[in-house]
């Protein structure tokens, strides 16, 4: 467990191949995470969820009624969509877990600072339309999916550093041939 804890500090010194790897899977780590809050989101969607996604169309065709048959469509749409995402992201943790690289972490770094910054926007109100309040997702769900992303920025930050230090002990081994 302590060695997890150290891999996954961005700011530990990485001397080894078997640390470099430890602190490349802190990304994986971060992966894994986020399929789990996945998972957890689409258990509410598929029940206490239900509602809110029902509240949401029913906002959109009291807007607009053209669009009834889109909003029911749409609302489930949302369901397989985010199915979808969790399986792509476990799949690319796996693989990162298995085949430690930099792109990875740093396309999952890139994403978790962008869904930080939208997670606050929204937490605060910012940018979203008048009657949003309405349909927002439960307290709980934002303000732990604002933790989980920070705890994942730390993680794939952590995975960089490691990936980034792999390469270089592999290419250094590599040249000592």
């Amino acid at each position: 467990m302590t060695d997890w804890i150290r891999a996954s500090n961005p700011t530990t010194p990485i001397s080894t191949e078997g640390e470099a790897i430890a602190a490349a899977r802190a990304s994986a780590i971060a992966i894994f995470l986020g399929v789990l809050w996945g998972v957890i989101g689409i258990i509410y969607l598929m029940t206490a969820g239900q509602a809110l996604m029902e509240a949401a169309v029913a906002q959109a065709t009291a807007q607009n009624p053209e669009t009834a048959g889109m909003a029911a469509m749409m609302a489930q749409g949302l369901l397989g969509l985010s199915i979808a995402f969790v399986v792509i992201q476990l799949i690319v943790g796996l693989v990162q877990w298995f085949k430690p690289n930099i792109v990875i972490p740093i396309i999952f770094a890139i994403l978790v600072a962008f869904g930080l910054i939208t997670g606050l926007m929204a937490a605060f109100g910012v940018g979203q339309p008048e009657g949003a309040a309405a349909v927002a997702a439960p307290a709980w769900q934002t303000w732990g999916g604002l933790v989980i992303l920070v705890v994942q920025l730390v993680l794939h930050i952590a995975g960089i550093r490691g990936a980034q230090k792999l390469d270089k002990l592999r290419f250094a081994a590599a040249q000592t041939y």
